[in-house]
Protein backbone atom coordinates (compact mmCIF):
# COMPACT_ATOMS: atom_id res chain seq x y z
CA UNK A 1 0.00 0.00 0.00
CA UNK A 2 2.92 2.41 0.38
CA UNK A 3 4.36 2.02 -3.21
CA UNK A 4 0.74 2.01 -4.22
CA UNK A 5 0.64 5.80 -2.39
CA UNK A 6 3.79 6.89 -3.32
CA UNK A 7 3.32 6.07 -7.01
CA UNK A 8 -0.54 7.05 -7.22
CA UNK A 9 -1.18 10.58 -8.63
CA UNK A 10 -4.78 10.58 -8.10
CA UNK A 11 -4.01 10.11 -4.26
CA UNK A 12 -2.03 13.37 -4.38
CA UNK A 13 -4.19 15.65 -6.03
CA UNK A 14 -7.30 13.95 -3.41
CA UNK A 15 -4.53 14.71 -0.42
CA UNK A 16 -4.69 18.39 -2.00
CA UNK A 17 -8.09 18.57 -1.98
CA UNK A 18 -8.19 17.67 1.88
CA UNK A 19 -6.00 20.15 2.68
CA UNK A 20 -8.09 22.97 0.55
CA UNK A 21 -10.94 21.66 2.60
CA UNK A 22 -9.83 21.68 5.95
CA UNK A 23 -8.93 25.42 5.03
CA UNK A 24 -12.32 25.88 3.56
CA UNK A 25 -14.15 24.67 7.06
CA UNK A 26 -11.98 26.77 9.11
CA UNK A 27 -13.03 29.71 7.41
CA UNK A 28 -16.53 29.16 8.01
CA UNK A 29 -16.03 28.90 11.55
CA UNK A 30 -14.29 31.92 11.37
CA UNK A 31 -16.46 33.50 9.68
CA UNK A 32 -19.86 32.40 11.62
CA UNK A 33 -17.24 33.22 15.30
CA UNK A 34 -16.40 36.29 13.56
CA UNK A 35 -20.21 37.38 13.23
CA UNK A 36 -21.10 36.86 16.63
CA UNK A 37 -18.31 38.79 18.06
CA UNK A 38 -18.86 41.84 16.08
CA UNK A 39 -22.80 41.57 16.76
CA UNK A 40 -21.94 40.91 20.66
CA UNK A 41 -24.49 37.79 20.31
CA UNK A 42 -23.68 35.92 23.50
CA UNK A 43 -22.95 32.73 21.45
CA UNK A 44 -20.23 31.40 23.65
CA UNK A 45 -18.06 33.26 26.65
CA UNK A 46 -15.42 35.71 25.76
CA UNK A 47 -12.76 33.36 26.76
CA UNK A 48 -14.05 30.33 24.16
CA UNK A 49 -14.24 32.92 21.00
CA UNK A 50 -10.20 33.72 22.12
CA UNK A 51 -9.60 29.82 21.79
CA UNK A 52 -11.78 29.36 18.78
CA UNK A 53 -9.63 31.89 16.94
CA UNK A 54 -6.35 30.41 18.04
CA UNK A 55 -7.46 27.05 16.89
CA UNK A 56 -8.90 28.18 13.48
CA UNK A 57 -5.58 29.84 12.92
CA UNK A 58 -3.28 27.06 14.34
CA UNK A 59 -5.57 25.06 11.73
CA UNK A 60 -4.34 27.70 9.01
CA UNK A 61 -0.88 27.37 10.11
CA UNK A 62 -1.02 23.37 10.24
CA UNK A 63 -2.31 23.32 6.78
CA UNK A 64 0.24 25.29 5.33
CA UNK A 65 2.90 23.29 7.20
CA UNK A 66 1.15 20.47 5.45
CA UNK A 67 1.45 22.23 1.96
CA UNK A 68 5.46 22.38 2.73
CA UNK A 69 5.68 19.28 4.19
CA UNK A 70 4.40 17.19 1.23
CA UNK A 71 7.15 19.24 -1.40
CA UNK A 72 10.08 17.76 0.60
CA UNK A 73 8.46 14.00 1.40
CA UNK A 74 6.99 12.67 -1.21
CA UNK A 75 5.44 9.60 1.05
CA UNK A 76 1.93 10.48 0.72
CA UNK A 77 1.22 7.39 3.29
CA UNK A 78 3.30 9.68 6.25
CA UNK A 79 2.06 12.95 5.00
CA UNK A 80 -1.04 11.62 5.56
CA UNK A 81 -0.78 10.01 9.05
CA UNK A 82 0.52 13.33 9.95
CA UNK A 83 -2.64 15.32 8.81
CA UNK A 84 -4.65 12.83 10.26
CA UNK A 85 -2.94 12.89 13.47
CA UNK A 86 -2.58 16.65 13.22
CA UNK A 87 -6.47 17.02 13.09
CA UNK A 88 -7.31 14.80 15.97
CA UNK A 89 -5.09 16.96 18.35
CA UNK A 90 -6.62 19.77 16.72
CA UNK A 91 -10.14 18.84 16.88
CA UNK A 92 -9.25 17.97 20.33
CA UNK A 93 -8.39 21.04 21.33
CA UNK A 94 -11.41 22.45 19.75
CA UNK A 95 -13.57 20.37 22.22
CA UNK A 96 -11.77 21.27 25.24
CA UNK A 97 -12.29 25.11 24.10
CA UNK A 98 -16.12 24.65 23.40
CA UNK A 99 -17.41 23.13 26.53
CA UNK A 100 -15.61 19.49 26.68
CA UNK A 101 -18.52 16.91 26.83
CA UNK A 102 -21.26 19.55 26.23
CA UNK A 103 -19.35 20.29 22.85
CA UNK A 104 -20.75 20.18 19.64
CA UNK A 105 -17.61 19.64 17.60
CA UNK A 106 -16.93 15.66 18.30
CA UNK A 107 -18.62 14.91 14.81
CA UNK A 108 -15.11 16.01 13.54
CA UNK A 109 -13.89 13.71 14.57
CA UNK A 110 -16.10 11.90 12.30
CA UNK A 111 -14.62 13.43 9.30
CA UNK A 112 -11.35 12.96 10.33
CA UNK A 113 -12.47 8.61 10.31
CA UNK A 114 -13.59 9.37 6.89
CA UNK A 115 -11.30 10.81 5.13
CA UNK A 116 -8.28 8.90 6.55
CA UNK A 117 -10.56 5.29 5.70
CA UNK A 118 -10.83 6.92 1.89
CA UNK A 119 -6.76 7.23 1.80
CA UNK A 120 -5.12 4.07 3.95
CA UNK A 121 -8.57 2.04 4.34
CA UNK A 122 -9.69 0.09 6.71
CA UNK A 123 -6.49 -0.24 8.68
CA UNK A 124 -5.86 3.11 8.62
CA UNK A 125 -9.51 3.94 9.46
CA UNK A 126 -9.64 1.90 12.87
CA UNK A 127 -5.94 3.48 14.04
CA UNK A 128 -7.75 6.32 13.43
CA UNK A 129 -10.78 6.04 15.25
CA UNK A 130 -8.99 4.32 18.05
CA UNK A 131 -7.14 7.66 18.38
CA UNK A 132 -10.15 9.92 18.43
CA UNK A 133 -11.57 7.65 20.94
CA UNK A 134 -8.87 7.68 23.58
CA UNK A 135 -8.36 11.38 23.51
CA UNK A 136 -12.00 12.00 23.61
CA UNK A 137 -12.34 9.66 26.35
CA UNK A 138 -9.45 10.88 28.06
CA UNK A 139 -10.45 14.29 28.18
CA UNK A 140 -14.21 13.66 29.09
CA UNK A 141 -12.82 11.38 32.24
CA UNK A 142 -10.31 14.22 33.13
CA UNK A 143 -13.46 16.49 33.27
CA UNK A 144 -15.64 14.35 35.27
CA UNK A 145 -12.47 14.20 37.61
CA UNK A 146 -12.39 17.68 37.31
CA UNK A 147 -8.33 17.38 36.82
CA UNK A 148 -9.14 19.60 33.96
CA UNK A 149 -11.93 22.28 33.66
CA UNK A 150 -13.56 23.20 30.39
CA UNK A 151 -12.69 27.23 29.15
CA UNK A 152 -15.97 28.66 29.20
CA UNK A 153 -18.94 30.01 31.92
CA UNK A 154 -19.31 29.45 35.67
CA UNK A 155 -22.03 27.11 35.12
CA UNK A 156 -19.72 24.73 32.95
CA UNK A 157 -17.20 24.43 35.98
CA UNK A 158 -19.91 23.91 38.78
CA UNK A 159 -21.74 21.53 36.45
CA UNK A 160 -22.15 17.97 37.87
CA UNK A 161 -22.71 14.64 35.50
CA UNK A 162 -23.52 11.67 37.01
CA UNK A 163 -21.09 8.66 36.08
CA UNK A 164 -24.33 6.68 33.63
CA UNK A 165 -24.84 10.10 31.80
CA UNK A 166 -20.57 10.24 30.89
CA UNK A 167 -20.75 6.60 30.39
CA UNK A 168 -23.04 6.34 27.55
CA UNK A 169 -22.01 9.79 26.10
CA UNK A 170 -19.00 8.79 25.81
CA UNK A 171 -19.61 5.31 24.50
CA UNK A 172 -21.85 6.57 21.76
CA UNK A 173 -19.27 8.84 20.50
CA UNK A 174 -16.87 6.19 20.40
CA UNK A 175 -19.25 3.59 19.25
CA UNK A 176 -19.88 6.22 16.43
CA UNK A 177 -16.47 6.51 15.13
CA UNK A 178 -15.67 2.81 14.80
CA UNK A 179 -18.71 2.43 13.09
CA UNK A 180 -18.10 4.92 10.47
CA UNK A 181 -14.49 4.10 10.40
CA UNK A 182 -16.23 0.78 9.50
CA UNK A 183 -18.65 1.80 7.01
CA UNK A 184 -16.76 3.94 5.26
CA UNK A 185 -13.92 0.96 4.99
CA UNK A 186 -16.72 -1.07 3.54
CA UNK A 187 -17.59 1.50 0.86
CA UNK A 188 -14.14 2.38 0.10
CA UNK A 189 -13.30 -1.35 -0.33
CA UNK A 190 -16.42 -1.88 -3.00
CA UNK A 191 -15.58 1.28 -4.96
CA UNK A 192 -11.88 -0.03 -5.01
CA UNK A 193 -13.10 -3.34 -6.38
CA UNK A 194 -15.41 -1.68 -8.58
CA UNK A 195 -12.32 0.32 -9.84
CA UNK A 196 -10.61 -2.89 -10.24
CA UNK A 197 -13.42 -4.19 -12.40
CA UNK A 198 -13.91 -1.50 -14.27
CA UNK A 199 -10.25 -1.63 -14.98
CA UNK A 200 -10.54 -5.45 -15.95
CA UNK A 201 -13.35 -4.62 -18.29
CA UNK A 202 -11.47 -1.70 -19.70
CA UNK A 203 -8.37 -3.94 -20.42
CA UNK A 204 -10.68 -6.67 -21.96
CA UNK A 205 -12.12 -4.03 -24.16
CA UNK A 206 -8.77 -2.82 -25.31
CA UNK A 207 -7.68 -6.18 -25.90
CA UNK A 208 -11.17 -6.90 -27.85
CA UNK A 209 -10.49 -3.91 -29.92
CA UNK A 210 -6.51 -5.03 -30.50
CA UNK A 211 -7.91 -8.44 -31.16
CA UNK A 212 -10.55 -7.02 -33.56
CA UNK A 213 -8.05 -4.57 -35.15
CA UNK A 214 -5.69 -7.45 -35.61
CA UNK A 215 -8.00 -9.45 -37.47
CA UNK A 216 -8.99 -6.67 -39.81
CA UNK A 217 -5.24 -6.79 -40.57
CA UNK A 218 -4.65 -10.04 -41.15
CA UNK A 219 -7.47 -11.27 -43.11
CA UNK A 220 -6.69 -11.44 -47.12
CA UNK A 221 -9.80 -9.93 -48.14
CA UNK A 222 -9.67 -6.43 -48.82
CA UNK A 223 -11.94 -4.49 -46.31
CA UNK A 224 -12.88 -0.96 -46.28
CA UNK A 225 -15.83 1.43 -44.19
CA UNK A 226 -17.44 4.41 -46.02
CA UNK A 227 -19.25 6.71 -44.22
CA UNK A 228 -22.84 8.11 -45.54
CA UNK A 229 -20.57 11.21 -47.20
CA UNK A 230 -18.76 8.89 -49.35
CA UNK A 231 -15.34 8.97 -47.28
CA UNK A 232 -13.14 5.83 -46.60
CA UNK A 233 -13.05 6.15 -42.93
CA UNK A 234 -10.27 2.71 -43.00
CA UNK A 235 -8.92 0.63 -44.86
CA UNK A 236 -6.73 -2.67 -43.85
CA UNK A 237 -3.46 -3.89 -44.57
CA UNK A 238 -4.87 -6.78 -47.44
CA UNK A 239 -6.76 -3.32 -48.81
CA UNK A 240 -3.54 -1.56 -49.54
CA UNK A 241 -1.61 -4.61 -50.88
CA UNK A 242 -4.79 -5.23 -53.22
CA UNK A 243 -4.86 -1.15 -54.94
CA UNK A 244 -1.29 -0.28 -53.98
CA UNK A 245 -2.71 3.10 -52.22
CA UNK A 246 -1.35 3.29 -48.79
CA UNK A 247 -4.38 4.02 -45.62
CA UNK A 248 -2.71 7.64 -45.50
CA UNK A 249 -3.56 8.47 -48.79
CA UNK A 250 -6.99 7.13 -48.77
CA UNK A 251 -8.52 8.13 -45.37
CA UNK A 252 -11.04 10.65 -45.98
CA UNK A 253 -11.21 10.31 -49.15
CA UNK A 254 -14.17 10.53 -51.70
CA UNK A 255 -14.62 6.69 -52.58
CA UNK A 256 -15.44 7.58 -56.29
CA UNK A 257 -11.50 8.92 -56.33
CA UNK A 258 -10.25 5.46 -55.72
CA UNK A 259 -13.39 2.64 -56.72
CA UNK A 260 -15.32 4.96 -59.63
CA UNK A 261 -18.76 3.80 -60.43
CA UNK A 262 -18.98 2.36 -56.71
CA UNK A 263 -22.03 4.98 -56.00
CA UNK A 264 -24.20 3.59 -58.98
CA UNK A 265 -23.24 0.16 -58.18
CA UNK A 266 -24.41 0.90 -54.67
CA UNK A 267 -27.85 2.51 -55.54
CA UNK A 268 -28.47 -0.04 -57.67
CA UNK A 269 -27.91 -2.76 -54.94
CA UNK A 270 -29.43 -0.93 -52.08
CA UNK A 271 -32.23 -0.55 -54.43
CA UNK A 272 -33.19 -3.74 -54.69
CA UNK A 273 -36.07 -5.38 -52.36
CA UNK A 274 -35.59 -8.05 -49.53
CA UNK A 275 -36.65 -11.08 -52.09
CA UNK A 276 -34.56 -9.73 -54.59
CA UNK A 277 -31.64 -9.29 -52.56
CA UNK A 278 -31.84 -12.83 -51.41
CA UNK A 279 -31.63 -14.63 -54.99
CA UNK A 280 -28.80 -11.74 -55.75
CA UNK A 281 -26.18 -11.09 -52.61
CA UNK A 282 -24.78 -7.31 -52.76
CA UNK A 283 -22.18 -8.56 -54.19
CA UNK A 284 -20.39 -7.27 -58.20
CA UNK A 285 -17.40 -7.12 -59.71
CA UNK A 286 -15.53 -3.67 -59.92
CA UNK A 287 -12.44 -2.37 -62.04
CA UNK A 288 -9.92 0.22 -60.67
CA UNK A 289 -6.78 1.22 -61.64
CA UNK A 290 -4.21 0.28 -59.30
CA UNK A 291 -1.70 3.43 -57.60
CA UNK A 292 1.13 1.88 -60.61
CA UNK A 293 -1.48 2.30 -63.33
CA UNK A 294 -2.52 -1.42 -63.68
CA UNK A 295 -5.74 -2.11 -64.35
CA UNK A 296 -7.39 -4.77 -61.11
CA UNK A 297 -10.41 -6.29 -61.22
CA UNK A 298 -12.25 -6.73 -57.85
CA UNK A 299 -14.66 -9.02 -56.57
CA UNK A 300 -16.87 -7.14 -53.97
CA UNK A 301 -19.72 -7.73 -51.65
CA UNK A 302 -21.19 -5.18 -49.40
CA UNK A 303 -22.78 -4.92 -46.37
CA UNK A 304 -24.31 -2.32 -44.13
CA UNK A 305 -22.02 -0.49 -41.74
CA UNK A 306 -24.61 0.09 -37.91
CA UNK A 307 -24.15 1.75 -34.88
CA UNK A 308 -24.75 0.36 -31.52
CA UNK A 309 -28.24 1.58 -31.81
CA UNK A 310 -28.77 0.00 -35.33
CA UNK A 311 -28.69 2.82 -37.38
CA UNK A 312 -27.09 2.50 -40.60
CA UNK A 313 -24.24 5.02 -40.64
CA UNK A 314 -22.34 3.91 -43.75
CA UNK A 315 -21.08 0.13 -45.47
CA UNK A 316 -18.64 -2.08 -45.45
CA UNK A 317 -17.10 -3.09 -48.60
CA UNK A 318 -15.25 -6.58 -48.28
CA UNK A 319 -13.43 -7.28 -52.16
CA UNK A 320 -10.60 -9.40 -53.60
CA UNK A 321 -8.41 -9.22 -56.03
CA UNK A 322 -9.74 -11.65 -59.61
CA UNK A 323 -7.13 -10.60 -61.76
CA UNK A 324 -5.64 -14.28 -61.07
CA UNK A 325 -8.93 -15.70 -61.43
CA UNK A 326 -9.78 -14.35 -64.76
CA UNK A 327 -6.27 -15.16 -66.13
CA UNK A 328 -6.97 -18.75 -64.94
CA UNK A 329 -10.32 -18.42 -67.05
CA UNK A 330 -8.40 -17.30 -69.79
CA UNK A 331 -5.96 -20.02 -69.28
CA UNK A 332 -8.88 -22.39 -69.02
CA UNK A 333 -10.09 -21.64 -72.10
CA UNK A 334 -7.43 -21.57 -73.92
CA UNK A 335 -6.66 -25.32 -72.89
CA UNK A 336 -9.91 -25.90 -74.29
CA UNK A 337 -9.13 -24.61 -77.42
CA UNK A 338 -5.58 -26.85 -77.55
CA UNK A 339 -7.41 -29.59 -76.26
CA UNK A 340 -9.79 -29.26 -79.50
CA UNK A 341 -7.34 -29.37 -81.85
CA UNK A 342 -5.29 -31.87 -80.23
CA UNK A 343 -8.76 -33.96 -80.53
CA UNK A 344 -8.42 -32.69 -84.15
CA UNK A 345 -4.87 -33.52 -84.26
CA UNK A 346 -5.67 -37.43 -82.78
CA UNK A 347 -8.72 -37.69 -85.25
CA UNK A 348 -6.66 -37.03 -88.04
CA UNK A 349 -4.05 -39.05 -86.64
CA UNK A 350 -5.99 -42.35 -86.56
CA UNK A 351 -7.77 -41.56 -89.84
CA UNK A 352 -4.33 -41.19 -91.89
CA UNK A 353 -2.48 -43.96 -89.88
CA UNK A 354 -4.51 -47.01 -90.97
CA UNK A 355 -4.27 -45.95 -94.55
CA UNK A 356 -0.61 -45.62 -93.95
CA UNK A 357 -0.04 -48.57 -92.38
CA UNK A 358 -1.68 -50.21 -95.70
CA UNK A 359 0.90 -48.24 -97.79
CA UNK A 360 3.53 -49.22 -95.60
CA UNK A 361 2.88 -52.73 -96.09
CA UNK A 362 2.14 -52.76 -99.58
CA UNK A 363 5.63 -50.64 -100.35
CA UNK A 364 7.46 -53.36 -98.31
CA UNK A 365 6.13 -56.59 -100.14
CA UNK A 366 6.54 -54.79 -103.33
CA UNK A 367 10.19 -53.99 -102.18
CA UNK A 368 10.50 -57.52 -101.78
CA UNK A 369 9.29 -59.23 -105.21
CA UNK A 370 10.09 -56.93 -107.64
CA UNK A 371 14.06 -56.56 -109.24
CA UNK A 372 14.69 -53.29 -109.61
CA UNK A 373 17.53 -51.64 -111.59
CA UNK A 374 19.08 -48.35 -110.02
CA UNK A 375 16.54 -45.83 -110.91
CA UNK A 376 13.72 -47.35 -110.13
CA UNK A 377 15.36 -48.52 -106.48
CA UNK A 378 16.03 -44.54 -105.99
CA UNK A 379 12.39 -43.88 -106.58
CA UNK A 380 11.43 -46.74 -103.74
CA UNK A 381 13.92 -45.49 -101.65
CA UNK A 382 12.42 -41.73 -102.22
CA UNK A 383 8.63 -43.82 -101.75
CA UNK A 384 9.92 -45.09 -98.10
CA UNK A 385 11.56 -42.05 -97.07
CA UNK A 386 8.08 -39.99 -97.32
CA UNK A 387 6.69 -43.07 -96.10
CA UNK A 388 8.60 -42.88 -92.76
CA UNK A 389 7.86 -38.74 -92.64
CA UNK A 390 4.79 -39.38 -92.73
CA UNK A 391 4.32 -41.74 -90.07
CA UNK A 392 6.63 -39.22 -87.38
CA UNK A 393 4.32 -36.74 -88.43
CA UNK A 394 1.51 -38.98 -87.20
CA UNK A 395 3.61 -39.62 -84.07
CA UNK A 396 3.95 -36.44 -83.38
CA UNK A 397 0.36 -35.52 -83.78
CA UNK A 398 -0.48 -38.33 -81.39
CA UNK A 399 1.83 -37.03 -78.75
CA UNK A 400 0.47 -33.26 -79.19
CA UNK A 401 -2.86 -34.88 -78.38
CA UNK A 402 -2.31 -36.84 -75.16
CA UNK A 403 -2.18 -34.99 -72.29
CA UNK A 404 1.67 -34.73 -71.09
CA UNK A 405 1.92 -34.64 -67.44
CA UNK A 406 3.64 -31.26 -65.53
CA UNK A 407 5.93 -31.94 -62.28
CA UNK A 408 4.22 -33.65 -59.46
CA UNK A 409 4.42 -32.88 -55.90
CA UNK A 410 2.67 -33.40 -52.61
CA UNK A 411 -0.57 -31.62 -53.66
CA UNK A 412 -3.21 -30.70 -50.62
CA UNK A 413 -6.38 -31.13 -52.11
CA UNK A 414 -8.51 -29.04 -50.40
CA UNK A 415 -6.61 -25.38 -51.29
CA UNK A 416 -7.63 -26.65 -54.81
CA UNK A 417 -11.05 -26.98 -54.22
CA UNK A 418 -11.71 -23.96 -52.54
CA UNK A 419 -10.07 -22.31 -55.08
CA UNK A 420 -12.15 -23.57 -57.38
CA UNK A 421 -14.99 -23.05 -55.63
CA UNK A 422 -14.07 -19.45 -55.51
CA UNK A 423 -13.44 -19.23 -58.63
CA UNK A 424 -16.57 -20.91 -60.08
CA UNK A 425 -18.88 -18.39 -58.52
CA UNK A 426 -18.16 -15.89 -61.33
CA UNK A 427 -18.83 -17.97 -63.94
CA UNK A 428 -22.12 -16.11 -66.37
CA UNK A 429 -24.19 -19.53 -65.57
CA UNK A 430 -23.60 -19.65 -62.01
CA UNK A 431 -27.11 -18.81 -59.80
CA UNK A 432 -26.84 -16.85 -56.08
CA UNK A 433 -29.72 -20.16 -55.41
CA UNK A 434 -26.88 -22.57 -55.77
CA UNK A 435 -25.99 -23.86 -52.43
CA UNK A 436 -22.14 -25.77 -52.32
CA UNK A 437 -21.47 -27.87 -49.34
CA UNK A 438 -18.29 -29.41 -48.75
CA UNK A 439 -16.89 -32.73 -46.48
CA UNK A 440 -13.46 -32.39 -46.68
CA UNK A 441 -10.95 -34.49 -45.10
CA UNK A 442 -7.76 -33.09 -43.29
CA UNK A 443 -5.52 -36.01 -45.14
CA UNK A 444 -6.73 -35.40 -48.94
CA UNK A 445 -3.35 -35.61 -50.17
CA UNK A 446 -1.26 -36.88 -53.28
CA UNK A 447 1.60 -37.13 -55.34
CA UNK A 448 0.07 -34.76 -58.15
CA UNK A 449 0.29 -31.95 -60.45
CA UNK A 450 -1.79 -29.64 -59.35
CA UNK A 451 -3.09 -27.78 -62.54
CA UNK A 452 -4.30 -31.04 -63.48
CA UNK A 453 -6.46 -31.86 -60.20
CA UNK A 454 -7.58 -28.12 -60.54
CA UNK A 455 -9.09 -29.09 -63.79
CA UNK A 456 -10.16 -32.43 -62.88
CA UNK A 457 -12.11 -30.39 -60.35
CA UNK A 458 -13.16 -27.17 -62.32
CA UNK A 459 -14.57 -29.16 -65.05
CA UNK A 460 -16.35 -31.35 -62.80
CA UNK A 461 -18.23 -28.57 -60.64
CA UNK A 462 -18.47 -26.30 -63.58
CA UNK A 463 -20.67 -29.38 -65.15
CA UNK A 464 -22.88 -29.37 -62.06
CA UNK A 465 -23.31 -25.55 -62.15
CA UNK A 466 -24.76 -26.20 -65.73
CA UNK A 467 -26.87 -29.04 -64.50
CA UNK A 468 -28.86 -27.22 -62.14
CA UNK A 469 -28.95 -23.79 -64.06
CA UNK A 470 -32.39 -22.79 -61.88
CA UNK A 471 -30.68 -23.13 -58.69
CA UNK A 472 -29.89 -26.26 -56.28
CA UNK A 473 -26.84 -27.77 -54.19
CA UNK A 474 -23.87 -29.15 -55.55
CA UNK A 475 -21.63 -31.06 -52.77
CA UNK A 476 -18.52 -32.00 -52.79
CA UNK A 477 -16.10 -34.02 -50.63
CA UNK A 478 -12.94 -35.65 -50.61
CA UNK A 479 -11.29 -38.56 -48.21
CA UNK A 480 -8.57 -41.27 -48.32
CA UNK A 481 -10.23 -44.26 -49.06
CA UNK A 482 -8.81 -48.06 -48.58
CA UNK A 483 -9.17 -50.98 -50.76
CA UNK A 484 -5.88 -52.72 -49.28
CA UNK A 485 -6.55 -52.15 -45.48
CA UNK A 486 -4.34 -49.00 -46.18
CA UNK A 487 -5.61 -45.58 -47.38
CA UNK A 488 -4.00 -46.01 -51.04
CA UNK A 489 -6.59 -44.04 -53.32
CA UNK A 490 -8.03 -40.64 -52.89
CA UNK A 491 -11.87 -40.39 -53.61
CA UNK A 492 -13.21 -36.95 -54.69
CA UNK A 493 -17.33 -36.90 -55.28
CA UNK A 494 -18.80 -33.80 -57.09
CA UNK A 495 -22.92 -34.36 -56.63
CA UNK A 496 -25.77 -31.80 -58.08
CA UNK A 497 -29.36 -31.84 -57.39
CA UNK A 498 -29.86 -30.83 -60.94
CA UNK A 499 -31.86 -33.49 -63.52
CA UNK A 500 -29.24 -36.58 -64.13
CA UNK A 501 -28.23 -37.75 -67.16
CA UNK A 502 -30.17 -40.16 -69.45
CA UNK A 503 -29.56 -43.86 -69.37
CA UNK A 504 -28.89 -43.87 -73.04
CA UNK A 505 -26.43 -41.39 -73.76
CA UNK A 506 -24.44 -42.49 -70.92
CA UNK A 507 -21.53 -44.61 -72.38
CA UNK A 508 -21.17 -41.46 -74.63
CA UNK A 509 -20.31 -38.38 -72.20
CA UNK A 510 -17.02 -39.46 -71.68
CA UNK A 511 -16.26 -39.50 -75.64
CA UNK A 512 -14.52 -36.17 -77.28
CA UNK A 513 -16.53 -33.62 -78.66
CA UNK A 514 -20.03 -35.30 -77.52
CA UNK A 515 -22.32 -33.36 -75.65
CA UNK A 516 -26.32 -32.33 -75.07
CA UNK A 517 -25.13 -28.51 -74.10
CA UNK A 518 -25.80 -26.14 -76.66
CA UNK A 519 -22.75 -24.12 -76.58
CA UNK A 520 -20.82 -27.42 -75.20
CA UNK A 521 -17.92 -28.63 -76.28
CA UNK A 522 -18.25 -32.20 -75.65
CA UNK A 523 -14.36 -31.69 -74.41
CA UNK A 524 -14.64 -31.28 -70.53
CA UNK A 525 -15.30 -34.67 -69.14
CA UNK A 526 -13.08 -36.41 -72.13
CA UNK A 527 -10.25 -33.93 -70.49
CA UNK A 528 -11.03 -35.59 -67.21
CA UNK A 529 -11.34 -38.90 -68.07
CA UNK A 530 -7.95 -38.92 -69.92
CA UNK A 531 -6.46 -37.27 -67.06
CA UNK A 532 -7.15 -39.81 -64.82
CA UNK A 533 -6.40 -42.50 -66.66
CA UNK A 534 -3.05 -40.82 -66.82
CA UNK A 535 -2.88 -41.25 -62.74
CA UNK A 536 -4.27 -44.75 -63.02
CA UNK A 537 -7.02 -43.75 -61.48
CA UNK A 538 -10.85 -44.41 -62.78
CA UNK A 539 -13.67 -42.40 -62.52
CA UNK A 540 -17.43 -43.66 -62.46
CA UNK A 541 -20.84 -41.87 -62.44
CA UNK A 542 -23.93 -42.88 -59.92
CA UNK A 543 -26.86 -41.16 -61.75
CA UNK A 544 -30.59 -41.37 -61.99
CA UNK A 545 -32.64 -39.26 -64.35
CA UNK A 546 -34.51 -36.77 -62.68
CA UNK A 547 -32.67 -36.74 -59.72
CA UNK A 548 -29.36 -35.21 -60.07
CA UNK A 549 -25.69 -36.95 -60.96
CA UNK A 550 -22.46 -37.59 -58.71
CA UNK A 551 -19.18 -38.19 -60.81
CA UNK A 552 -17.01 -40.51 -58.27
CA UNK A 553 -12.75 -40.17 -59.38
CA UNK A 554 -10.50 -42.72 -57.90
CA UNK A 555 -7.18 -41.20 -57.40
CA UNK A 556 -3.66 -43.54 -55.94
CA UNK A 557 -2.22 -41.57 -53.62
CA UNK A 558 1.27 -43.19 -53.31
CA UNK A 559 3.73 -44.91 -56.15
CA UNK A 560 2.85 -41.75 -58.25
CA UNK A 561 6.17 -40.33 -59.11
CA UNK A 562 7.17 -40.01 -62.57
Amino acid sequence: MNELLTQDTSTSKRLRILILSRLTIATLILAVAGYFKLNEADFVSEISQTSIFVIIFLTYFLSLSYILFAKYVKNLMINIYLQSTGDVLTVTGLVYFTGGIESVYPVFYQLIIIYTTIFLERRGGMLIASACAILYGILINLQYYKIVYPVGDKIYYDANYTASHIFFRTLIYILSFYVIAFLASFVVEKEKKARVLLEEKENAFDQLDLLHRSIIQSIDAGILTVSLQKEIKSFNRAAEDITGFPAMEILNRDIEDIFPGYSKIVETVNGRTESETKSFPRRFELEITGKEGKNITLGCSISPLNDHQGKIIGDILIFQDLSNIKMMEEALEKNRRLAYIGEMAASLAHELRNPMASISGSIQLLKRDLLLNDADERLMQIVLRGKDQLENIIKDFLFMARPVSGARTECDVVPVIEEVIEAVCYLPEWDEKIIIEKDLSDQAVLYANKTEIRQILWNLVVNAVQAIPDGGTISISARAVDSTGVDDHLEIKVADTGGGIAEEIRPQIFEPFYTTKERGTGLGLAIVNRIVEGYGGRIGIDTEYGRGAMFVVSLPIHNQRK
